[in-house]
């Protein structure tokens, strides 16, 4: 049995090692997909830690006997490259519910458990090697079960005491994203991923309890297979942070003389923002600016407190405005869309009120809904 574990945990670490590198390699070159590239950065490292450094790392502690005194060492580092893992992913969770907003209690649990953990590994026998085999190394095994690890009983109940706190706090987590998101669908995903999570921390914890190589061997085939999870959707769906971690309050399309044109409101949700009077002061503002300035000048971005509000200015005549509560490369891509389509839709309109002194009938632009909708379906 232990042979057939050998070769498929060989052939699984190689092909999950290929995916993840061609997953790294789309992140890297894509990172715009995902809205914000701090979300981009934070996933790039939760598969780089996980497969290039402690995937890799379990299978030289596993695979190859150095010495007992290296090989406990390559065990440790791949316990705290893995615990490394787990922060940075509670860390994406954490982005996921409210952007760049860090609960103080759960982490300050982790920080201490992991401080333990360190401090563990410097108590005699924390974690100590048994060798069924008479070879002296070094030398590559040909049965898994040949180099086992032993926990003592504080090092053991911090290790399981650590992953049960990250997963429990993933399983609240995606509860709570999951009543707060505006598409529910997405998030179904998430919860699936955290369901499939909790397989490979349960078998590290019956290995830690029973000492059996067996679950050691099914921790790692069943993270392989979450990791693989995460790789699918980062690829195929990375549009998904951007639409749990992104919400729109107000489009308003806005004529240069600062009249509201169109106005649409997402959902009812209080962004404590009034999107009109912003919009007549920042048309006014352009209006008197362009008088001076180049156009590639005027105001395209305003912060405050809770928003963020973008604007994209035509050349007939218009600005879109839109108030969100953090800008990112995809909502400027649709507003670049929008604004096309808008103009094309209604060239003949914009182009009559050209004059200021025209007057402007704006139920003329009442068919703009469903222009915002087909671009921003999305966000509803």
């Amino acid at each position: 049995m232990s042979s057939v574990f050998l070769i498929i945990i060989i052939i699984g670490f190689v092909f999950t090692l290929c995916v993840s590198i061609y997953t790294l390699i789309f992140i890297f070159k894509y990172h715009g997909k995902y809205g914000i590239r701090f979300t981009a950065i934070l996933n790039f490292l939760a598969i780089f830690n996980a497969v290039i450094i402690y995937s890799t790392l379990y299978m030289f502690s596993v695979l190859i006997l150095f010495s007992e005194s290296i090989n406990i060492l390559l065990w440790k580092l791949s316990l705290i490259s893995g615990f490394i893992s787990l922060f940075i992913t509670s860390l994406i969770y954490t982005f996921l519910n409210e952007f760049k907003r860090i609960p103080y209690f759960p982490f300050l649990v982790f920080t201490t458990l992991f401080g333990l953990l360190i401090g563990s590994f410097f108590s005699p026998n924390s974690v100590q090697i048994s060798i069924n085999s008479l070879n002296s190394p070094p030398f590559l095994v040909n049965d898994i079960s040949i180099i086992n690890y032993i926990f003592n009983l504080m090092t053991g109940l911090i290790i399981g005491i650590f992953q049960l706190s990250f997963v429990l706090y993933y399983f609240l987590l995606s509860y709570v994203i999951y009543t707060k998101a505006r598409n529910k669908e997405p998030v179904k995903g998430l919860i699936v991923n955290t369901f499939i999570f909790f397989v490979p921390i349960l078998m590290y914890i019956l290995y830690i309890t029973f000492q059996v190589s067996i679950f050691r061997e099914l921790h790692i085939l069943s993270l392989w297979i979450n990791i693989l999870s995460i790789c699918y959707m980062l690829v195929r769906k990375p549009e998904m942070f951007s639409e749990l971690t992104n919400k729109i309050y107000y489009i308003n399309i806005y004529h240069k003389s600062g009249i509201l044109l169109y106005s649409y409101q997402f959902g009812t949700e209080n962004n404590q923002v009034d999107s009109t009077i912003w919009g007549n002061i920042l048309i006014g503002i352009n209006h008197i600016l362009s008088e001076f300035v180049d156009p590639k000048d005027q105001i395209e971005v305003i912060q405050t407190e809770n928003s963020d509000i973008i604007v994209n200015y035509d050349s007939l005549g218009f600005a879109v405005m839109l108030i969100t509560n953090r800008k990112n490369p995809i909502l400027k891509k649709l507003m670049d869309k929008f604004a096309k389509e808008f103009k094309n839709k209604y060239e003949k309109e914009l182009t009559e009120i050209q004059d200021l002194n025209k007057l402007i009938n704006v139920s003329e632009f009442k068919e703009t809904k469903g222009v915002i909708e087909k671009n921003f379906q999305m966000y509803l």
